[in-house]
């Protein structure tokens, strides 16, 4: 790195502490680093329904059952709900950790790892049982009445898994693929991971009928949304710090190696296909000054979890002091058919995913209390 670099990004360092210790209300925060708009976005998601989600927090992923029901989504205590529709609500569905006595709280980061904290789900849609990637506890199964879950995978090689993150699922083959985010970090340390740039996620392929577990990619920076593709033939993993969707072939003659089918402008979360074989993307954030500086350069972020600066202040950092919500909606090629913001946050923000279903988009949340609902006009 050369000295004008070094200097340049330093001062911009101590700029933030400065910025921070005087207390600077957060609309500074906005004008010094808040991210660019993207050029043909389409400002829409304001116009979004929210369906509040009483006594829980952040519904990140969200399936409907083979029956068309739900949708079902897990939040941060640990259970996994279920929308029965207006008039009825939310109904607790599953959970995956029977030590449940201390559970009470929406939100309790410090027992995570005792309740449980359910991320991505799918259906089977064969046997209409659901599958949970626990971030805590691993890979889990229930059955289509709900309940405790049942363990499949929670480690590999002897070693837990830290941070099981999303999954997919190819009823034919009998396989489920799924992510571990970080072999260092778990989730409630997501900060951390992507500040340092953690890269020691991995992609797994579990096979259900020999219970065998095969690595397919690793070194992997946050590993996070899976998708599979339409006819089998390759499977999605996203990459969050460095907002790549990478592509891993199955069959044909690259069959076992990837590739970059996008790169996005933000941190990426979950990724799920549509009927069309296409792909939505939900953005946690687009990326600022400092996310792009983050995302570029590890001892940045490093040092910028040394200064004296609390989770919700290093979190405006990252995204850049701005609330808003981005849905980039991508072709089986990885090319950007369609933006979806809602640029001031005034209704959505933080998005985890995506989710289309009769013409109507779901949005999860994994900091929100409440699920979004949008009908394109």
């Amino acid at each position: 790195m050369n000295s004008m670099l070094t200097l340049t990004v330093a001062t911009l360092a101590a700029v933030v502490a400065i910025i921070f210790s005087l207390q600077t209300p957060l609309l500074k925060l906005n004008q010094a680093f808040a991210p660019p708009q993207i050029p043909g976005t389409h400002d829409y998601l304001h116009s979004a329904t929210v369906i509040p989600v009483p006594g829980a927090i952040g519904p990140e992923s969200l399936i409907f059952d083979p029956n068309g029901e739900g949708p079902y989504t897990g939040v941060a205590d640990g259970r996994i709900l279920k929308w029965q529709g207006d008039g009825r609500g939310w109904t607790d569905f599953a959970v995956t950790s029977s030590q449940r006595s201390e559970c009470v709280r929406p939100f309790a980061p410090e027992l995570e790892h005792v309740c449980g904290r359910p991320l991505g789900l799918r259906f089977d849609k064969t046997t209409g049982d659901l599958y949970i990637a626990d971030a805590y506890l691993g890979l889990h199964v229930v059955g289509p009445t709900g309940g405790l879950a049942t363990k499949l995978v929670s480690e590999f090689e002897g070693k837990p898994l830290r941070f099981t993150n999303d999954l997919d699922i190819d009823e034919d083959n009998d396989i489920i693929y799924f992510t571990d985010s970080s072999t260092v970090f778990q989730r409630r340390q997501f900060m951390a991971s992507i500040l340092s740039r953690d890269s020691t996620g991995r992609l797994f392929k579990y096979h259900r009928a020999s219970k065998q577990v095969t690595v397919l990619l690793q070194g992997l920076a946050f590993a996070n949304g899976v998708a599979l593709s339409k006819d089998h033939s390759y499977v999605l993993v996203v990459e969050s710090t460095s907002g790549r969707i990478l592509r891993f072939w199955l069959q044909g003659s690259e069959a076992g190696k990837f590739d970059v089918l996008a790169q996005v402008p933000g941190f990426p979360d979950n990724i799920r296909r549509n009927s069309e074989g296409e792909y939505w993307v939900a953005l946690h954030s687009k990326k600022g000054l400092i996310g792009n500086l983050i995302s570029s350069r590890s001892w940045f972020g490093k040092l910028l979890l040394k200064l004296p600066v609390n989770f919700k202040q290093l979190h405006a950092l990252l995204v850049g002091g701005k609330a808003h919500a981005t849905a980039v909606r991508l072709s089986e090629e990885g090319e950007v058919l369609e933006i979806l913001e809602d640029c001031e946050g005034k209704t959505l923000k933080f998005i985890s995913e995506v989710e289309e279903k009769d013409g109507k988009l779901w949005f999860g949340s994994v900091l929100m209390p409440f699920v979004g609902v949008y009908e394109p006009k």
